[in-house]
């Protein structure tokens, strides 16, 4: 991604978040150094992604604390939001089908420059900004080894004429345009062959390696990383620490899950809206 970045460090401790009904995910403990690859995996429905959304800034969690690169959660979330990322997230950072991978690259860039860059990045000459973008955008396909050339119809290829791996890669190139110190991927190996998950797990080792902090949602992770399970929570008795219990059936978890997520996707929707109206209409689809 042009040079390394400098990741950030990630703790936590008896980190759960309550919602209307139960727990999303409760007694989560872990400390991983920057550059880590952190791997949280547990079954659907046990709040994995809320977990996710939760490190990366975009949840609040409701009893214990975390620290993402210095900055304590939930009291300074936006703080995290600003340097993390997040890709691969049904709901929050869902692709349009009908847009090419062009079109979704120069949006996200219009983006990046707009509301992610300082004023005076923004006061640069156009020639200058088009450059930047364009090397923004060649450095994180690079990084998750997206070749445009290789893909039906190159970067004019529609969304939905993507294969799965090509499109998770795509959000991953989305969301390291923003050079972010955390980048948080859900949904990691789903749907994909033993093969793809494998490519999956090197490249994101791969951008771990370059210094960016990754966490990654997963049914089943891989060794040397970072793993955080989550399951079925048991409440705890008073005065004692919180943790969660082993893999059960997972479906009591579900409805609560679910609905931290609606209450986040809702969130997202409504701090973000205006904003990023202003940079499609820019970009052409308003």
């Amino acid at each position: 991604m042009g040079g390394t970045v400098a990741g950030v460090g990630v703790t936590a401790l008896g980190l759960g978040l309550e919602g209307p009904r139960g727990w999303a995910f409760r007694g989560v403990s872990f400390e991983a150094e920057p550059g880590s690859l952190i791997t949280i995996e547990g079954p659907s429905g046990t709040g994995r992604t809320c977990l996710l959304l939760a490190l990366t800034g975009r949840m609040k969690s409701t009893e214990g604390t975390a620290t993402v690169g210095g900055s304590a959660l939930p009291k300074r979330m936006a703080a995290v939001r600003h340097v993390s990322a997040v890709a691969h997230v049904p709901g929050v950072t869902d692709l349009e089908p009908a847009l090419t991978v062009a079109e979704h690259l120069h949006e996200r860039a219009l983006l990046q420059r707009r509301f992610g860059d300082s004023l005076r990045g923004l006061l640069r000459p156009r020639a200058e900004r088009k450059s930047e973008e364009r090397l923004r955008i060649d450095a994180a396909l690079k990084a998750v080894g997206l070749d445009l050339a290789s893909l039906p119809k190159g970067s004019r290829t529609a969304v939905r004429d993507l294969e799965r791996p090509e499109s998770l890669r795509l959000s991953l190139a989305l969301a390291l345009i923003g050079r972010p110190q955390l980048l948080g991927v859900d949904d990691t190996d789903l749907k994909l062959s033993d093969a793809e998950r494998a490519e999956v797990w090197a490249l994101l080792r791969s951008v771990a390696e370059n210094g960016t902090t990754v966490v990654a949602v997963c049914s089943e992770a891989p060794a040397g990383t970072v793993m955080v399970s989550t399951g079925p929570t048991e409440p705890a008795e008073p005065g004692e620490p919180t943790a969660p219990t082993g893999p059960t059936d997972a479906t009591d978890e579900a409805p609560a899950s679910r609905d931290a997520q609606k209450d986040v996707q809702e969130d997202v929707q409504e701090s973000d809206g205006k904003e990023a109206a202003d940079a499609l209409a820019e970009a052409g689809r308003a």
